[in-house]
């Protein structure tokens, strides 16, 4: 009998429960009756580890979902070498998201969130010998408990109204400023009102009530 191995495959042939050999993409010839295969995918995968509850170094809680970029490099130590091999990596990037999380505080952690990378290099360490190598973890979301959720938040809005009363204090000194500026300058040149008065009076509906004083 025959059986096609694809390019990013590898089939481990199996004869009487032994392993023989790994099968490279091509056509190959097989006796069904006595052989077992095994098909290996060699592509690039992504491992999602859904939302842990990890503890911070000040004893806070976190929710922290992870994505693992990984690839099986051996066939035979990733069919024989544990019976569930993604469960082992799943584990460990637990493992070190974990480790990673408890030697930082929650402030740490939210102005850096870098920090909290699982360290692959452990990862690593862990599935090295079942035929996975781990290019490397990303961080995909971050949730706070409500409380702590809540609590950001008002830090958030009572920053922007500060702000927002900053600017409106910077924008009431600034117009006080320029009439101080506008009266100083009619003090020191009393012609200047006159002439602002005449440009009042020049448009069409004003009406214009003179003091009798201001004709000495």
């Amino acid at each position: 009998m025959y059986t096609t191995v694809m390019a990013w495959q590898r089939t481990l042939l199996f004869r009487d429960g032994t392993l023989e050999r790994v099968l490279e993409p091509g056509r190959h010839r097989y006796d069904d009756k006595r052989c077992t295969l095994i098909e290996i995918d060699m592509r690039p995968r992504l491992l999602q580890v859904s939302g842990q509850e990890l503890l911070t170094r000040d004893g806070l809680s976190l929710r922290v979902s992870y994505t693992a970029h990984w690839q099986v490099t051996d066939p035979t130590a990733y069919t024989t070498g544990a019976q569930y091999p993604d469960n082992v990596l799943y584990n460990a990037v637990q493992d070190a998201a974990r480790v990673a999380v408890t030697e930082h505080t929650l402030d740490e952690l939210l102005a850096d969130r870098a920090l909290l990378v699982a360290d692959v290099t452990v990862i690593a360490a862990v599935v090295t010998d079942l035929g996975i190598r781990v290019d490397r973890v990303l961080t995909r979301d971050v949730m706070l408990p409500g409380e702590l959720r809540k609590a950001a938040l008002e830090t958030v809005l009572a920053k922007e109204r500060g702000r927002a009363e900053l600017e409106k204090a910077r924008a009431e000194a600034a117009a006080l400023r320029s009439l101080a500026n506008t009266a100083k300058l009619l003090e020191e040149h009393p012609a200047l009102l006159r002439l602002r008065t005449l440009q009042v009076a020049s448009a069409p509906g004003t009406q214009v009530v003179l003091d009798p004083r201001d004709a000495r």
